[in-house]
């Protein structure tokens, strides 16, 4: 686990991005999941204005890590999030983007999601790797769409899960930790005061640490980052 702390939002924004663009050069072919929140959404604008003609685009593919189970257009569409700050301002090709049906039933999404990563992606014992995740956490403790109250989901059979807002009760698409723990790389992205007490617990491993869904991310490969603001980690 790699700590990597920074002064805000943007400057967090900034490094990720940086980290980003030197991660992506020079592959030939990269699958990525995405993140939904408020810091990516930042990520998403710099990694547009500043990186948007360095970056082999056609080289990536992206998909999601979790999806609320809503039309692409509705406001809370974590595709629609990345259209409006990403892919509308870049060059990339309509194939290389793979995006959560929230429009679909639930339960039968969950099912082809997890057939596509099959087929687009190598898989190790079995589940598909992705080459990165970006994960953001909850005031929960929650990571993906794994919520506290269904921390089973984490280890389910399925490559994707179905997941239920514990509050609202929005059905959400998610993959599960499995699939988080056999990427090649996984970097969380979380900033703000409201998260400095779970990631105090869960980076300190206190106690009760193994309650939040977010403690568990801990892939094969050892590559774990976090970029933090000074709020988020004000406690560590």
């Amino acid at each position: 686990m790699e700590l990597k702390i920074y002064k805000d939002k943007n400057e967090v924004a900034t490094a990720f991005s940086s980290y980003f663009a030197d991660f992506v050069k020079d592959k030939d072919q990269v699958h990525v999941a995405l993140s939904g929140g408020s810091t990516p959404k930042i990520v998403f604008d710099v990694l547009a204005s500043k990186y948007g003609d360095e970056v082999d685009w056609s080289s990536i593919h992206f998909y999601w890590g979790d999806e609320r189970c809503v039309p692409p257009d509705d406001s809370e569409s974590n595709y629609k999030m990345t259209v409006d700050h990403l892919f509308s301002k870049i060059q990339i090709p309509k194939e290389n983007i793979h995006r959560i049906l929230g429009e679909s039933d639930p339960n039968g999404e969950a099912m082809r999601y997890a057939n596509l990563l099959e087929i687009n992606l190598d898989r190790v014992e079995g589940v598909p790797q992705f080459d990165l995740v970006i994960l953001g956490m909850g005031d929960d403790g929650h990571t993906a769409s794994i919520f506290p109250h269904q921390i089973e989901l984490w280890e389910a059979e399925d490559h994707c899960v179905v997941a239920t807002h514990p509050e609202s009760g929005q059905k959400r698409v998610s993959i599960n930790g499995k699939v988080i723990n056999t990427t090649k790389e996984v970097a969380f992205l979380v900033t703000g005061h409201g998260k400095a007490e779970k990631i105090e617990v869960i980076t300190q491993k206190k106690e009760g640490f193994e309650k939040y869904p977010a403690s568990l991310v801990n892939p094969a490969s050892g590559n774990l980052l976090w970029f933090l603001d000074k709020d988020a980690a004000s406690l560590i």
